[in-house]
This record gives structure tokens, sequence and C-alpha cells, in this order.
């Protein structure tokens, strides 16, 4: 059985030895004629010839083949991947851990900016390995975004809650609004209720047509509502005061 346990180790050979399947069946059932050397029954002595015959003949290609070797090409294999957000605008380098077929290795991959949650990423001649001289397996990585804690992400598109002061929506004006790629500069409409949306447009997720951030405005009921009413009563003052210097 020592020479069993070594093909048994082998990966390409145990490969080869699992998915014969039912035709293992048969060949553990053949009795081979008089010249072929077995004695007694006329099956194989132990399971060192059984395995060194089936292997004689898939190297000569089976019953009908001619010198030629058994040979698979290797099967794909699918891998998850978890970027953050900002990884898809400035793209990222990731080393995997991969192991097929009791082995380990490790493969460092590029992760091209502008990709999109859920899309495949195919890495060719990067699966599982082939069986004797057989084509190696494609890999295929899935990308997905770790949870953040300011934006969610649909498709192209970035979504953000930003909370103002009563003041602000009321009276409108320019605020600092963060984005995955920096902040940015944003008018804010006087009169702004809690829900609005708003676009930066382009400035999502890079691609031929890139993707926007959409803010969605939230009143921030934990400021102090007296600082709001100030806000309106200055507001109401300095348009009083252009008033009277317009009509002197």
């Amino acid at each position: 059985m020592g020479e069993a346990y070594e093909v048994l180790k082998d990966p390409e050979k145990r490969a080869a030895y699992d998915q014969l399947g039912e035709d293992l069946k048969a060949q553990r059932d053949f009795c081979p004629p008089p010249s072929s050397g077995t004695a007694g029954t006329g099956r194989f002595t132990d399971f060192d010839d059984f395995l060194a015959n089936l292997f004689a003949q898939r190297g000569r290609g089976g019953a009908g083949g001619a010198g030629r070797v058994y040979q698979e090409n290797g099967e794909d294999s699918h891998f998850k991947v978890s970027i953050d957000l900002e990884d898809a605008y400035r793209g990222a380098t990731r080393s995997l851990n991969l192991r097929s077929f009791q082995q380990e290795r490790t493969l460092n991959v590029k992760i091209p900016k502008g990709v999109r949650q859920g899309q495949h990423i195919r890495l060719q001649g990067q699966g599982n390995p082939g069986i004797g001289g057989g084509v190696a397996g494609d890999l295929y990585l899935e990308i997905a975004f770790n949870p953040h804690r300011l934006y969610r992400v649909e498709e192209l598109d970035v979504y953000l809650e930003l909370p103002l002061a009563p003041w602000e929506a009321a009276l409108g004006g320019s605020v600092k609004v963060p984005t995955p790629d920096g902040a940015v500069d944003m008018k804010i409409p006087p009169n702004s209720s809690t829900g609005r949306k708003l676009r930066l447009k382009g400035r999502g997720i890079p691609a031929q047509i890139p993707g926007d951030v959409v803010i969605r405005l939230q009143r921030d009921l934990g400021v102090n509502l007296a600082g709001a009413a100030l806000a309106v009563e200055l507001l109401d003052e300095i348009k009083t005061l252009r008033s009277n210097v317009s009509r002197g």
C-alpha cells in the first residue's frame, strides 16, 4: 500500500483518481488475461497493482488511445474581496491567501479605480491548476464594500445624510460637505426642508460616466432653536437696512 499512499498524496494523481467515478469500480473488477502476470483469481493482487494499471492505461490514452497522457483543465475558483469605499476612488492592492489541492499561495491583486460593489474581476489562469498539463482555471473576484459610517452606495452613486442647523436650513448658504474624495463647498437653498435631496454631479464612484454624491438634508434638532430665531431676526434687520439705503 506504500505506492498507493504516495499516489493519493500527489494532488494531480489524486484528482484524476477522484474524477474517474464509476470508471474505477469497473477497473477494480477487471479480470486480466493470464499473460498479464496477475495470479490466483485473475483480480489485481493489491491496490498498488490496481493503481499502477489504472495510470498506465491513462498514460496510453485508455483502451483506444496511443501515447496520450490523461489531461484535464483546472476548474474556475471564486473569492470575495472586501474593500473600503475610498479604494474605489483611488484603486488599491490586496493580498489574497488561496488554497487549491491542499496547497496555499499568496496572490497580490490590484483593485482598479472605479470598481463597483458586486462587480466580478477575472484573473485568467489563477484558478485551480490543471491535470497532466491541462490549462489552469480562472479566478473570479467579487467586490464588496465594507460598511461606512457616513455613506451608503447604490451602483455608482454615494448617499450622505447631512445634518443642518435650523438657521442653515432656513437661511441657506454655503456649507462644507464631506465626500469620499474630499470636502466640497455646496450651496444650501433657503427654506430647505428635511428630506430634500441635493446632488454633487460627478462626485460619486469614478467611471466613464461617474456617479453622483446625493445629499439628503436633515435638520439637526439638537441645535438650540433660540439661535435659529436670532438668525432670522438678524436677516430681517439686514433686509430693512438694505431697503432704506436703496431709497436714500
